[in-house]
């Protein structure tokens, strides 16, 4: 699959966009056909059922001529964009945590069988990434944003059933999306409303944080963490910190492809052009843009530049 998106003309810009609605408006697909896109991210507001939601993913295609990323947060619990009655309803990353508490094995073989499931449902549909799993560490001071979407309190727990996640999507050729690297569970407020600022020590984070990313740094994607950690970098966020993504390339050793979380998001300042300019000069490979506007994605797309052959040999490595 990735070698058919490489291969595919159209894919020519580091973005990942996401649409107003249930179809392709005249004017998205004029947008989207002359200046390109690695992927799309779909949202609740994208669905209605399973045939509508096949139709939609295969226009996407349609429009780019071939293979692309398609794109969804499918984590169970309350963030599921594919919800009943068309999809099963899956159990939160706490069930599994709760569970791991009283059998490591059983939780997971759940929990693959859980993502194995997932990953079929996307099939059908036509969507083949997740955003999923969350490798963010509950503390007693974790925002609620993250909450029961986490895997437990110990990076070892934490790792050890993200691995199942991965495994189960990626035996049915869906690939996984670590997040958020490298580490949102010290936040204590929303990323989507206001920038988290974490002063814990370097020495803190590495024996905690960063360790459930480090042992699934393998995984093909990685979506980072808006969040400014004052023991890395006192004026950036990760998302768009040089030294924070150095961290993640060199330290953590993640080195495959790295997108930002959302750019609308409240905890990133400045005009769209400045944030995309900044994500990528920082280190990213993708600017991930969430909410379908036009407008924004018009000031995005100004200051893209092209995918290089950096990009590509990461992306099929």
């Amino acid at each position: 699959m990735l070698q058919k998106i490489s291969q595919n003309k159209k894919v020519t810009k580091p973005v990942i966009y996401g649409i107003a609605s249930t179809s392709l408006t005249d004017e998205e697909k004029y947008f989207f056909t002359k200046n390109g896109a690695l992927g799309f991210i779909l949202f609740a507001r994208n669905i209605e059922d399973k045939a509508q939601l096949k139709k939609l993913t295969d226009s996407l295609r349609e429009i780019m001529d071939g293979e692309i990323l398609v794109l969804v947060d499918q984590e169970g619990g309350r963030v599921a964009r594919m919800k009943e009655p068309h999809w099963k309803k899956y159990p939160t990353g706490q069930y599994f945590a709760d569970l791991y508490a009283t059998n490591p094995k059983e939780a997971r073989e759940a929990l693959f069988k859980n993502f194995q499931e997932i990953g079929r449902d996307l099939n059908e549909v036509g969507i083949n990434v997740d955003c999923a799993p969350v490798l963010d560490i509950l503390t007693e001071k974790t925002h609620q944003v993250i909450g029961d979407r986490a895997y437990g309190n110990n990076a070892e727990q934490v790792a050890d059933l993200g691995r199942k996640v991965c495994e189960g999507l990626l035996s049915q050729n869906v690939f996984p999306v670590i997040k958020h690297i490298p580490g949102h569970g010290r936040g204590t407020s929303d990323s989507h409303l206001e920038l988290p600022v974490v002063n814990a020590s370097i020495e803190e984070l590495r024996s905690t944080d960063f360790v459930t990313f480090q042992k699934l740094r393998d995984q093909k994607f990685a979506m980072t963490a808006h969040i400014l950690y004052s023991a890395i970098d006192k004026i950036n966020c990760a998302t768009t910190s040089p030294t924070a993504i150095k961290l993640i390339r060199e330290e953590i050793g993640f080195q495959n492809i790295l997108m930002s979380d959302d750019v609308s998001m409240k905890a990133l300042k400045g005009s769209f052009t400045e944030k995309s300019k900044a994500i990528l000069a920082a280190g990213c490979d993708l600017v991930l843009h969430c909410n379908g506007k036009m407008e924004e994605m018009e000031e995005i797309n100004s200051v893209l530049p092209n995918l290089n052959e950096k990009f590509w040999n990461r992306f099929l490595t």
